[in-house]
């Protein structure tokens, strides 16, 4: 069986845009494919070194909201980054023979530079970021990661190292991983930004139900709709973004013909949204509180599929080794 291999960092609690973005995804792989999925705290520090978050806290409850959607540790193997010494070590030892002009080109690199002004990114840690992404996929061979779009330039510089590597000691130890590029819908965040926690514009996974129906009641719409008898314009309203998603096509053809000619208000379609809102939320967040009350200690939870991970890691470190000859 072919392997897949993601990560997510722990950033305290996902919302629905990593749910659409990615979740629901990893669900569908792990019926198909050896998936590993593992918190990259690690990662998480290569922009936040100066001002760590609580990683152990958030990485708690990322592992919570991976279950409560469904995630399941009898099709998949869940591990923690940190936890595994051998990520580390592959990735010191890639970065020996990885060209600095191959971080400093990662689009990636240059745009989180410019959009991240407040912070000093001129750390190693950031730079060699793809050295370590490196590293996680072709610890355990894995065939395939699914990333946007905009992670597309580091499985290419992971394919680049991996050729290097095999070149320059003769041998073929690494599989060459391909990005499955993950489809994401557009779903702005409730102000019609982009969605994100530091914004407050974002509905959590586990949020209590009548406050998210309080958040999409105040979602912003098309502003050239200031009374009911105006007509709007479903695509310019970041509540059809929504319906785009959760909506049957019937009740998207009912949208449409009430929004632009006026004959429903914004308030009818928020609450058709919040509808299906509801039914995808509350399952989850029953799973969630039984995981919850069922689980006292993550790291013992994840221990037997962090055993796998960690095992795997070594024997393929052995192979590192070999061809290093240390």
């Amino acid at each position: 069986m072919e392997k897949v291999l993601s990560g997510m960092r722990p950033t305290g609690r996902l919302h629905i845009g990593h749910y659409f973005g990615a979740l629901k995804n990893w669900l569908e792989l792990q019926e198909k494919h050896d998936c590993f999925y593992f918190v990259a705290d690690w990662h998480a520090l290569t922009t936040n070194y100066e001002d760590p978050e609580d990683i152990i806290e958030n990485r708690r409850q990322l592992i919570f909201d991976w279950l409560s959607v469904g995630i399941d540790p009898n099709k998949c193997t869940m591990f923690v980054q940190s936890h595994n010494i051998y990520h580390a070590e592959l990735s010191l030892l890639l970065s020996m023979l990885t060209p600095v002009s191959w971080l400093e080109r990662c689009p990636t690199y240059k745009e989180i530079k410019q959009e991240q002004t407040n912070k000093d990114l001129s750390n190693l840690g950031f730079l060699s970021y793809p050295v370590l992404m490196t590293a996680d996929i072709i610890m355990y061979n894995a065939t395939y990661v699914p990333v946007g779009e905009d992670q597309l330039p580091h499985i290419e510089i992971s394919r680049e190292i991996i050729r290097r590597f095999h070149h320059l000691y003769n041998c073929e130890v690494f599989t060459e991983p391909k990005g499955v590029l993950t489809e994401v819908p557009r779903l702005p965040g409730l102000d019609g930004r982009k969605m994100s926690k530091s914004y407050g514009n974002a509905i959590m996974l586990s949020e209590d139900l009548k406050e998210v129906e309080n958040k999409i009641k105040k979602m912003v719409t098309d502003t050239n709709r200031q009374r009911l008898k105006d007509p709007g314009n479903p695509e310019v309203c970041p509540v059809f973004d929504y319906h785009k998603v959760f909506s049957t096509e019937e009740e998207k053809e009912y949208i449409v013909k009430g929004c632009t000619s006026a004959s429903i208000g914004c308030m009818e379609c928020k609450m058709i949204l919040y509808r299906h809102m509801q039914e995808l939320l509350e399952p989850m967040q029953e799973r969630r509180r039984k995981f919850e009350s069922e689980i006292k200690d993550i790291n013992e939870f994840l221990k037997p599929m962090q055993d796998r991970a960690n095992e795997e890691a070594a024997c393929m470190m052995e192979k590192v080794r070999k061809a290093l000859k240390i």
